[in-house]
């Protein structure tokens, strides 16, 4: 490995010492970038059947309170997103808008807290960036985001729980965190969610930080945390179970399938993205990386039970290898030629961009801010194959820009749920 690289080079010496005041910058870039992403427009289209549900439950605990809605036959089933929605309802009315507004946000902070897993994983704050601005602009995360549903929550906690878990190897108090997050998960995505996110938080510790298990702070945490929501679901054994589970059955490979279908542009670098973080996988990053996204989507295609966002929390781990991987590659310029494989495939996803548009207009009337959508995502896909073709390394933040402006502009339109 040559000299300059960052990995055996002290990250001050490379990049500078951290800098605080830097870091809240582009903390409060990130998040008011991510609360317009999220929130803008989130009245103007009507609410799905599953946010329907949300807003029914909500609007009869807002007029009975929770414990008078506490006999209902769905009362196992994780309460959390309807009391946050009530609540909306009481300061702002039963609407669109508000149902939609305590999940959107919420689930907006999950970036700047990207933010934050990546500078204490890494300490090198351009990695910090690419990863908050890749999760940023990975489609599903916006438009699933925005929804009244429990999944975008859920995402934002379990990252306060990495977070939780990174800093606890320096300060073993932040184990308490653990454990709060562990009891708030416990009433957002109910008993089987903890089950996948108590694995996965074992499995980390035990390859990378071992003497963290035994810790004292981290059970008294996961005491204090789950013992509201052990007392919850225990005043209620006389109901019958009704958790988070659907009829739907579809083949292990169907969250595989999900991911290549939507999270381009990014999927361009996932082959060299995997290898290098199998590469890298003695560093502490790397297995963060492998268990969060790996077991993580390993354990839910298990499952019978297959929805669309129950993929939301892998998207963070996999924005944070891609972080890693397009930071190494800002200095290929001196020694390395871009892969041809990326220019192709940029200009083949402008061509697929143009393309829809242009069969947008000439067959489905009305479309015109979807072909606006689409025409900005061709101009962004051509622009990053040029300067990719001419190895200049601009294309990479005219990818994420590219992609900010084309979400921007499909969340204005009413097209933005499928």
């Amino acid at each position: 490995m040559q000299e300059g690289s960052y990995i055996w080079i002290w990250p001050q010496q490379q990049y500078g010492a951290v800098n605080n005041r830097t870091d809240r910058i582009f903390l409060t870039i990130l998040v008011l970038a991510a609360i317009l992403l999220f929130s803008i427009d989130l009245g103007e289209v009507p609410l799905t059947s599953q946010e329907i549900s949300v807003s029914v439950v909500a609007s009869k605990i807002s007029q009975i309170g929770i414990m008078g809605y506490s006999t209902s036959d769905s009362v196992l089933t994780p309460h959390l997103i309807h009391w946050l929605v009530a609540l909306a309802y009481f300061f702002g009315g039963n609407n669109e808008w508000t149902t939609r507004l305590p999940g959107a946000i919420l689930t907006s902070f999950s970036v700047p807290l990207l933010y934050c897993i990546a500078r204490e994983s890494f300490r090198i704050r351009a990695i910090a960036i690419y990863s908050s601005f890749i999760y940023l602009t990975i489609l599903p995360v916006v438009c699933y985001g925005r929804l009244a549903i429990s999944d975008g929550i859920f995402t934002t906690i379990l990252m306060v729980l990495i977070l939780s878990v990174l800093r606890s190897r320096r300060d073993l108090r932040y184990c308490l965190g653990i454990g709060i997050c562990l009891g708030i998960i416990c009433l957002t995505k109910g008993l089987f969610a903890i089950s996948l996110t108590s694995i996965m938080v074992v499995v980390f510790l035990f390859w990378d930080t071992p003497r963290i298990l035994i810790s004292s702070y981290l059970w008294l945490g996961i005491f204090i945390g789950l013992l509201p929501s052990l007392t919850w679901y225990t005043c209620q054994l006389h109901n019958h179970w009704s958790g988070d589970w659907g009829n739907q059955t579809q083949p292990p490979w169907y969250y595989c399938v999900e991911l290549i279908k939507w999270t381009w542009p990014w999927l361009v670098f996932l082959p060299q993205t995997i290898r290098a973080t199998w590469e890298n996988r003695n560093f502490s990053w790397a297995k963060l990386t492998m268990v969060w996204g790996g077991v993580y989507l390993l354990m839910i295609s298990l499952v019978k039970s297959k929805l669309t966002w129950y993929l939301f929390p892998v998207y963070p781990s996999l924005a944070l290898a891609l972080g890693f991987y397009l930071t190494t590659i800002e200095d290929w310029t001196s020694f390395f030629s871009y892969p041809r494989i990326w220019v192709i495939s940029f200009a083949i996803l402008s061509l697929v961009s143009s393309g829809a548009s242009i069969y947008l207009g000439l067959t489905i009337p009305g479309t015109t801010d979807l072909q606006v959508v689409l025409g900005t995502a061709a101009v962004t896909m051509i622009l990053a194959a040029i300067l990719a073709q001419k190895q200049d390394r601009q294309f990479l933040p005219i990818l994420v820009w590219g992609s900010y402006i084309s979400l921007l502009l499909l969340v204005r339109s009413h097209h933005w749920i499928w």
